[in-house]
Order: structure tokens, then sequence, then C-alpha cells
């Protein structure tokens, strides 16, 4: 099959290359939340604290986020076709260095290439979809398969995680991704773009840093301020290296003459609108997931698989809405996908809470595919809004920004959920009990009823952001 370009390619040939695209994308989405199922068996095999198990799950979303505007940027510079081949080499490399950790801090470490490799990956995957599909409402079906992708890759680790430790052992989580990434190396050497470099274009490698050191800071200062044995100066150190972090990134964005992020591109409503809907469905999907998958296994006794099944009804309705959303879009505009979708958000995670409390499992489950159902909509249309209100010379930076945005909400759910978690249940616990279920079944249902907030929240700024229900990226805004 001869090279795709954005000119003379085939529809079979764009589709064909979208597969491919999502081979990628659909790793990076299940490693964020493979280890959910996961992380107790991670506990007892490597002897993690509660605080080695959050950074075990954060350093992958902490990088990523860290580093996907200045690797989106990179990638307009030497081409997002290698881009997207160098981040699926550093992926293989880093499972197979997860796979094998002889111990927790090795294993956060690993986590973090691997977040390297998919920080790498993520934003050539969207740029290379705006380079390869040139029709609007192509193109606008084509994200919204990628973000049906990204939300199924998402929503279905756990399960993918629990199969696997019900007949492995937890080193496969990773182990899964080597056949992947070969297999997906071989094919966009086969039907992938020429790599269109373009030298003119500068990277800013301490931009990048400032970033990194910005959002460690922060999640450090989220985990040490719940922490009810909290060292103070370390928590102060935590909240001034973010303070100065993110006055040495503006400053330095201001001064570049090719920035990694000009904030002007927030004026757009629609641009700004897409940002926080894809922040606030990721922040409510892996909330409700890592709290759910962990109550489940430690104090009703479920196992990884059962777990992992248990939430896979996010994904079996977030996949058709995903799909759905980037369709009708044109004909309904973007209030009822993404206003309407977060309403649908909060009212699944509502049920949920009501039948958890009262141990109605069936209607549980029906909550679970509320939630799935209503960020399906929302990140379908979400990635579209970012990446088509974007000028074309900034679709490095578009497709950056839309890839942190999701990595974000999933560091903010993991950071200030898990963190919150263990406080509330230390306000109930009886003093001497291992594990005293009521009251993490207390913490547990606390914290539902904070996403449903949460989301309902996310539903009247939408609206706003969205106000006169635009139909396309391109509306007057």
């Amino acid at each position: 099959m001869k090279h795709l370009d954005n000119v003379d390619s085939t529809p079979a040939q764009r589709w064909t290359f979208l597969l491919v695209i999502s081979l990628g994308l659909l790793m990076v989405g299940l490693d964020n939340s493979i280890l959910y199922t996961a992380l107790p068996e991670l506990r007892s095999q490597l002897g993690a604290s509660e605080t080695q198990a959050l950074w075990i799950i954060n350093a992958y979303a902490l990088v990523i986020s860290g580093l996907m505007l200045g690797t989106g940027t990179l990638g307009d510079r030497i081409g997002h076709r290698l881009m997207f081949l160098i981040g699926l080499a550093i992926f293989g490399v880093a499972s197979l260095a997860a796979a094998f950790a002889p111990g927790a801090w090795f294993l956060v470490a690993a986590r973090g290439l691997l977040g390297l490799g998919a920080a790498t990956m993520m934003p050539a995957t969207l740029a290379l979809i705006r380079i390869t599909f040139s029709d609007e409402r192509e193109r606008n079906t084509a994200i919204g398969v990628w973000a049906s992708v990204a939300v199924v890759g998402a929503a279905l680790g756990p399960v993918v995680g629990g199969v696997l430790l019900e007949f492995f052992w937890w080193g496969s989580v990773f182990l899964i991704n080597v056949p992947v990434v070969v297999a997906a190396i071989i094919l966009t050497i086969a039907v992938a773009p020429p790599n269109m470099p373009n030298p003119t274009k500068h990277w800013d490698a301490p931009s990048s840093l400032y970033a990194l050191v910005t959002l460690a800071s922060l999640v450090s200062a989220i985990k040490e301020l719940a922490n009810p044995a909290r060292t103070w100066w370390l928590l102060l150190a935590a909240v001034v290296l973010t303070v100065v972090g993110a006055i040495l990134f503006t400053r330095r964005q201001q001064r570049l003459d090719d920035p990694l992020l000009t904030f002007d591109v927030f004026r757009s409503r629609i641009f700004t609108g897409g940002v926080l809907a894809a922040a606030g469905a990721m922040f409510a999907v892996s909330g409700l997931e890592l709290m759910t998958t962990q109550r489940f296994q430690l104090v009703l006794g479920y196992s990884p698989l059962e777990a992992g099944l248990l939430v896979i009804a996010v994904t079996l309705a977030a996949f058709p809405f995903s799909l759905l959303g980037g369709a009708v879009l044109h004909r309904v505009g973007f209030i009822p996908l993404i206003a309407g979708g977060f309403a649908v958000v909060a009212a699944g995670v509502g049920l949920a809470t009501w039948a958890g409390n009262d141990h109605v499992l069936p209607l549980f489950v029906v909550g679970l595919a509320l939630v799935g159902a209503g960020a399906g909509s929302i990140m379908s249309v979400s990635s579209t809004a970012i990446i088509g209100s974007a000028p074309v010379r900034r679709a490095g930076m578009a497709a950056g920004v839309e890839s942190v945005s999701y990595e974000f909400g999933t560091l903010l759910a993991v950071s200030v959920l898990g963190s919150l978690l263990p406080v509330l249940y230390a306000l109930r616990a009886r003093p001497g009990t291992e594990l005293d279920g009521a009251a993490y079944d207390t913490a547990y249902l606390t914290i539902l009823l904070v996403i449903a907030v949460i989301a309902a929240a996310f539903a009247l700024l939408s609206a706003w952001c969205f106000r006169g229900n635009p139909r396309s990226p391109g509306a007057t805004q």
C-alpha cells in the first residue's frame, strides 16, 4: 500500500491508518487504568505503601501531562510520523522494565518512562488525523473514533487488568503492550503518511521542564495536604515549587517567539469549553473506576476479574455514545452532547451512590452505564471542539492541549480522590481494626457524592461556554 497524504489518499487508506493510530492510543488508554484492579496485588507482592501505590498510578499521568505540550510542538518540528514511532519504541521498552520491576520505586520510575512514551505518541495521533482527514465532516468522525478508542482504553483497563491477574502474574499487565507495540511499528512504517518535519518550528526544552516541575509539585502538595501525618515543611516546599514553576513557565512563554502554549487560544469559548469538558469527564470516569474497583475488592471480597467486569458497564455504554457524538454534532450542537452529557454523568453517579448505599447491585450497574454514556458523549465532541477551533498553524499545540486535558483529569482524580479516601476513612474507622468495612463504605459513598456534584457543576459551566449551541468548532464565537 502506498504512503498516504492528505491530498490523494483513498478512504480505505485513511481509515486503515486511523486503525493503526488507534492501536497506539488503546495502549495509552489502557495503561491509565489497568492498575486499578492490580493495585491490591501490587501492594502485596512489592510491599508498596499507600503513598507508593498512588505514585505508581500517578507517575504515568504526571509525566504525560507535564511533557505533552512540548512533545506536540516537537512533533511539528521533526514530524508527527517520526514522533509516533519514537513514542511506540519508548513505550515498548518501558513496558518490559515495568513488567520485571524488582521493587515499588523501580516500578514508579518505569511508569514514568511509560508516560514519556505516551506523551511522545499522543499529540502525534491527533495531529496526524488533522493532516490525513482534510474534509471537516470526515475529520469530525475520525476524531470521534479517536475519542472512542481513548474512552474504551481507559474504561477497559480494569477489565483487562482483572483478566490478566486471573491467569498470570502482575507483570503481565505491562508485558501485554510489547506485541502491540511491535505490530503498530510495522503497520506505521507500511501505511502512515510521509513524515513532514518543519525545521522552522522551535522546541523549547526548559518550558517542558517547568511544566513538569509545576505538575509534580502540585501533586505532591495535594498528597501531603491530605496526609493526616503531614510534614509541614514538605507541604510548604511543594506549594512554593508549584507557584515558582507556574510563574517561570508563563514568563517563558511570553518571551518565546514560538511558545509551547499561547494563552490567547483560550479566548475561544469553544476551545476553552472543550478543554474543561475533556478534563471533567476524565476526572469523573477515572475517579469512579479507581474508587469502585478498590472498594469491591477490599471490602466485598471481589477478585480483580470480578471487580473489572463490574465496571465494564462504563465501557459498554461509552463506546456507542462516543461514536454517536461525532456523527450527530452538526445536527444537534455542542450543548446537548457536552452539558447534557455531564448531567447524565451526575445522574449516573447519584444513582450509583444510592444503590451502593442500599447494596442494590443491578441499579448500581445501571448508574455506571449512565456515567459511561454521558462521558462518551462528552469526550468525542470535546476533542472536536479543541482541535477544530484552533488555527491550522497551531495543530500540534492544540493536540498537546487536548491530550493534556484528558491526562490532567485522570491525574487530579487519582491525586485528589485517592488522597481524600484515607482521610475520610480515618474519621470513621474503629481503632485497632485492620479494615473497617462500614467506615470504608462511608468514605467511598462520600467520594461518589463529590464526583456527582463536580459533574453537575461542569454541566452548568459547559452550557455557558457553548452558549448559543454552536454546531461546529468553527462557528462564530
